[in-house]
């Protein structure tokens, strides 16, 4: 149903714009024809008077003979009068009959100021062109008169009124033409999309995100756009491979206290209890409940929307991680602020710190580093021990992946560390053994800068 609104959308606009294009195109001839028209009726009213001009000072005689006035000129029947200098009428052409034409006003104008004129006038039901002009006086009986010569416009209002009809029509006829055209462009053009539509809908239905949208063979912006859904898909794809692996990881991670527990209650229940049980009772409840809450950090980490406020001195979250731990140095040279949830990156860089401790040497040192440059903040945490080979960075931060080293740990706590890196703009990276967490930096510190002050009067701070 849409497919077929957009077309006939596409369809109306189309001959709606061809319509209008004629509309207009066609009123400009008009007017053009029209002047054309109107011009060339008053050359040929000015020649003749010119004609009758030239003929009253060589042989004003023959004005009176009969017939002499009504030759036409280019065609065009003229209707031709001649008026002494009192306005007398002296000659006038047979076309007239009994008829007298209206232009006293011209013929006063013409023989009082010797000025030609234009205008429009009445004769009987019929609409004139009108033009009067002086005539020297030289002798004869219209010495110092006036000749007028008119003529018809019917002939003019009908070619103008065929040309608007034909442009009407035209009109009419170009755009019914333009809108079955382009239906059938519309037809053809929007066929991929019913395609997209019910391959999309199929999809819909099976909730298959392996199976793809059909690709048209020509790269245009539906090919385009089909390129884009199927990427869509195979993101989609992998979310939820991803997933998979995820409650398969969990799983697994989790059967192993669950089966240590399970033992260790058996075999309470078979001899009873004992220090050394109650111990590993009490390892294995802790090794549940730090990776149920480390579950619950990174599914908030990957599922928050919200975007962090708060304004955070990255170098006061390295102190603060490093206050009273022995063998962790702190270099921050100046202040790097972000901002971002202050509870959040500070769990993070205690991550990293915990990752030092269990990687690194025993009595090797860890370094926090802080530093801002174009416009970024790192955080690095390195540590003493051999660090990661490049094919394993790639997966450092991967969920529940540990390495071939073994150690014991929920494998999320770098997990952790990336979805908070990635919720807050940035990133988070490892080159060996040092670990990074890259932030947009503040550029602007005037904006937070009075309301720090002010707080810390408030609180009594100096």
């Amino acid at each position: 149903m849409r497919g077929r609104s957009l077309q006939l959308r596409s369809v109306v606009a189309a001959a709606l714009g061809i319509l209008i294009s004629l509309v207009v195109v066609g009123a400009a001839i008009s007017l053009l024809v029209s002047r054309h028209l109107n011009r060339t009726l008053d050359h040929t009213l000015r020649q003749r008077a010119v004609e009758i001009a030239q003929l009253n000072a060589s042989a004003p005689a023959l004005l009176t003979t009969p017939g002499a006035l009504d030759s036409p000129v280019g065609g065009t029947q003229l209707i031709v009068e001649v008026v002494d200098r009192r306005g007398n009428i002296v000659a006038r052409s047979l076309s007239l009959g009994g008829r007298v034409l209206q232009a006293n006003a011209l013929v006063s104008s013409a023989i009082g100021s010797g000025r030609s004129r234009y205008s429009y006038a009445k004769l009987g039901s019929e609409r004139i062109r009108v033009y009067s002009a002086p005539l020297a006086d030289l002798g004869g009986p219209a010495a110092g008169g006036a000749v007028v010569v008119a003529a018809s416009t019917r002939d003019l209002e009908e070619t103008l009124a065929s040309l608007h009809l034909f442009v009407v029509l035209a009109g009419v006829l170009a755009a019914v033409l333009g809108a079955g055209v382009v239906a059938l462009l519309m037809r053809r053009a929007l066929r991929p999309l019913g395609r997209l539509a019910t391959a999309a809908t199929e999809i819909e239905r099976t909730g298959d995100s392996r199976r793809r949208l059909p690709q048209p063979s020509s790269a245009d912006e539906v090919g385009q756009l089909a390129g884009t859904l199927n990427a869509m898909l195979a993101s989609l794809e992998r979310a939820r491979d991803g997933e998979r692996r995820f409650l398969a990881d969990a799983s697994h991670e989790l059967r192993t206290p669950l089966t240590a527990l399970r033992g260790n209650v058996a075999y309470i229940a078979r001899h009873g209890a004992t220090p050394a049980v109650i111990e590993e009772l009490e390892h294995d409840a802790e090794r549940l409940a730090r990776l149920a809450d480390d579950l619950l950090v990174l599914s908030r980490e990957e599922s928050d929307a919200a975007v962090p406020e708060e304004v955070v001195y990255l170098d006061e979250l390295a102190f603060a991680a490093a206050a009273g731990e022995d063998g962790v140095e702190v270099v921050a040279p100046e202040r790097v602020v972000v901002r971002g949830d202050r509870a959040a990156l500070g769990r993070a860089v205690e991550n990293l710190l915990q990752n030092g401790r269990r990687y690194g040497p025993a009595d090797g040192r860890i370094t926090i580093a802080v530093a801002g440059d174009n416009g970024l903040a790192r955080l690095t945490v390195t540590d003493e021990g051999p660090g990661l080979q490049p094919y394993e960075s790639e997966r450092a931060f991967e969920r529940f992946w540990r390495g071939h080293h073994g150690k014991s740990g929920s494998g999320l706590g770098l997990a952790i560390v990336r979805a908070t890196a990635e919720r807050h703009g940035g990133r988070a990276y490892v080159i060996g053994a040092r670990f990074t967490i890259e932030l947009p930096a503040l550029r602007d510190l005037s904006e937070f800068e009075g309301t720090t002050e002010q707080e810390s009067h408030e609180k009594g701070l100096p």
